[in-house]
């Protein structure tokens, strides 16, 4: 009996010992944020919501390109494209190198696409120009707000960086617009 109560003795930190060493060769091989990945929840919010909308802001940008009766929206289209692709990559970026991951697949929308596929010409410009008008105006807003309560730094120098491109595009599609507007009287 005594030497049945002395092996147990033995077995059990033993045993306990390799438990041990299982969950922590387990624990290190899982997949770490990087260091300093403490994004706030607004912070990661606004990244998603501005991830989604540089998708969507692409993708309407091929749509004008494909459907625009007007020259300047056709070419305020591709630059959709490339100034928000560029600001997506960027956004991407930091993101990942802050441990926050976005959905591959695209975020639905609130039907706009849709709306906009069906048109053409004349009818497409007028209601993609009202469309970018407005969500421009509100990405400004968003952009300026989220300037002063952004905690993270790195997400606040972007923010600084693609502001004022969002405003130049809000400023072009604004007299895109007018001169719609004008030719029309």
């Amino acid at each position: 009996m005594k030497r049945s109560r002395s092996m147990s003795m033995l077995v059990i930190p033993a045993l306990a010992g390799y438990y041990l060493l299982g969950v922590a060769a387990h624990l290190a091989a899982q997949p770490r944020a990087p260091q300093g990945s403490t994004v706030q929840a607004n912070d990661r919010t606004f990244m998603m919501k501005a991830a989604a909308g540089g998708r969507e802001e692409v993708e309407l940008g091929r749509l004008a390109q494909e459907r625009a009766g007007n020259d300047a929206v056709k070419r305020f289209g591709q630059r959709m494209v490339v100034d928000h692709a560029k600001a997506n990559q960027e956004l991407r970026e930091l993101a990942t190198s802050k441990g926050v991951e976005f959905p591959e697949k695209a975020v639905q929308h609130d039907g706009t696409r849709d709306r906009l596929a069906a048109l053409r010409g004349q009818e497409f410009d007028r209601q993609y120009v009202s469309d970018m008008v407005k969500d421009h105006k509100k990405d400004v807003a968003e952009f300026r707000r989220m300037q002063s309560t952004v905690s993270d730094p790195d997400l606040r120098a972007w923010i600084d960086k693609t502001l004022p491109t969002l405003e130049d595009h809000l400023k072009t599609i604004e007299g895109i617009q007018a001169q719609m507007a004008s030719a029309q009287r």
